[in-house]
């Protein structure tokens, strides 16, 4: 059997995103145990796990630079410098910002077929803490911006290439890096392999709590990193929305403002025209309202207890700078009853090029579904909205609480131990999130028992950070050439 086969064609091994085949006329099907295994063996017949491991640049591969100019021609221009200021701090930061090159680049490769719900830009950074609706502090992936559905192993080799770049960034020399790497795809063909018999409700609500894991990780940590640990579950349990009033706003005129801190933050008086001021505000409060339609009725029912009161652009991320994101203060009761929205928008996911185009017509209910489907809980307020920007384009949005218990671990403190344990918990939580959408038992019979899967993941991230070390030094050389502007320290 041919890997087109395998990827294209209503074979066994094409199997839907929810782990069961859709006809077209929209019945789901429900293949045994032993026909999804044999779905997981064909696909290894067809596509080797240790052909996972090859990574060469195809002929004619796009220079990285007209990658990201292409990018620029849809994003804020005055924050284009800002957002390759920020990719030039380090090979990590630029990884950060270049989920469309290793787009490109894996779409060149064979693929297993075996189809999930992808994050598509599953870097190590992009996962983290956040409150789930309990308010308990648990642990997923947490950014979704490129997600889209496809071949599990996209997911598992951007993560695994992350870890091998942020390990080189840590000055962790070969043999560190290669336990580090080895780490990703152990773990994520072991969880597979677990949850591939867990009862589908079992699996459904898996998860990781963040008081579970801080307890694991403290057994083996110094007391340094420890306290160190201690303080950043402090602060991630500490960011809500009263944390971002406190932070965010000031007093003008007797009523509470969002802070200037252009170019970063820039509130809408001062993106405008005095004039125009009023239309945006009514556009805004309009948005919210087209937004809390996309709510469930119980959840809409809260939003409607709190009224628009300001709002501002922010600029957020690495990769995504230069998209339009704004938040957005709204109160309930009174000034210690406080909601900040962060309205981030949503383009094509760097992966339908090659992928396909989304089955949904807004880019932002695209970003919403794939967090849902992809995590155990998710923000009680994510919802999407389509709706005109400033210069009158229309523009997809999703729309979420802006802080609600984030946090992210601090890699640049972990030795080669601690990276190789956190590299393990990621692995585990992308596994539950393909897991969750696709066939667990034909992914698991297709990593097989042994090693050759780890094998083959951590040397394809090493190699890929090779490409990245010499696509980062192509976007310095753009700079010494005064090929592009670049903003830094922002």
């Amino acid at each position: 059997m041919s890997t087109d086969t395998i990827v294209h064609n209503g074979s066994a091994a094409d199997v839907a995103v929810s782990g069961r085949r859709r006809p077209r006329n929209g019945r789901v099907e429900h293949p045994t145990s032993a026909q999804r295994s044999a779905t997981g063996k064909a696909a290894r017949a067809a596509v080797p796990r240790s052909s996972l491991a090859e990574w060469e640049p195809a002929p004619g591969r796009r220079d990285p630079v007209d990658v990201f100019e292409e990018q620029a021609q849809t994003r804020v221009p005055e924050l284009v410098p800002i957002r390759y200021g920020r990719m030039l701090v380090s090979p990590f930061t630029f990884y950060r910002g270049a989920a469309a090159l290793m787009a490109a680049d894996l779409a060149g490769s064979p693929r297993t077929g075996l189809r999930v719900q992808l994050c598509g830009d599953a870097h190590l950074s992009n996962f983290g803490a956040f409150a789930a609706p309990d308010r308990r502090l648990t642990f997923s992936v947490n950014d979704f911006d490129e997600s889209l559905p496809g071949p599990f192993e996209w997911d598992v080799k951007r993560l695994a290439a992350s870890f091998a770049v942020a390990g080189r960034d840590r000055g962790f020399d070969t043999k560190e890096r290669d336990t580090v790497n080895a780490a990703v795809g152990r773990s994520y063909r072991k969880a597979m392999r677990a949850f591939a018999p867990m009862r589908a409700l079992d699996l459904w609500y898996a998860r990781i709590d963040v008081e579970d894991l801080a307890k694991q990780w403290a057994k083996q940590a110094t007391a340094k990193q420890r306290k160190r640990l201690d303080r950043n579950v402090a602060k991630a349990r500490s960011k809500d929305s009263m944390r971002a009033f406190d932070r965010l706003t000031q007093h003008v005129d007797g009523h509470p403002r969002i802070i200037s801190d252009s170019p970063l933050i820039v509130p809408i008086e001062e993106l405008v025209s005095p004039e125009h001021r009023a239309e945006l505000e009514h556009t805004l409060r309009g948005v919210i309202r087209s937004y809390r339609r996309t709510l469930t009725a119980d959840r809409r029912r809260l939003l409607e207890r709190f009224q628009y009161v300001h709002a501002a652009r922010k600029v957020v991320g690495v990769g995504s700078v230069g998209t339009r994101a704004w938040v957005v203060l709204m109160l309930g009761n009174d000034e210690a009853d406080p909601l900040f929205l962060q309205l981030k928008e949503a383009e094509q996911s760097v992966l339908e090029p090659f992928l396909g185009e989304s089955e949904f017509a807004n880019h932002g209910q695209r970003v919403v579904e794939g967090q849902r489907l992809m995590q155990a809980a998710s923000d009680v307020m994510l919802g999407w909205v389509r709706t005109p920007g400033v210069d009158g384009v229309q523009r997809d949005f999703y729309i979420r609480q802006l802080w609600d218990g984030k946090g992210s671990a601090l890699v640049e403190f972990m030795d080669p131990s601690m990276l190789a344990g956190y590299a393990q918990v990621c692995a585990w939580t992308l596994a539950r999130a393909h897991a969750r959408s696709g066939d667990a038992t034909a992914i698991a019979r297709y990593l097989g028992s042994g090693d050759t899967f780890d094998r083959a993941t951590a040397a394809f991230a090493e190699s890929y950070a090779d490409q990245n070390d010499a696509d980062y030094a192509a976007l310095q050389h753009a700079v010494h050439a005064k090929r592009i502007a670049v903003e830094t320290g922002l």
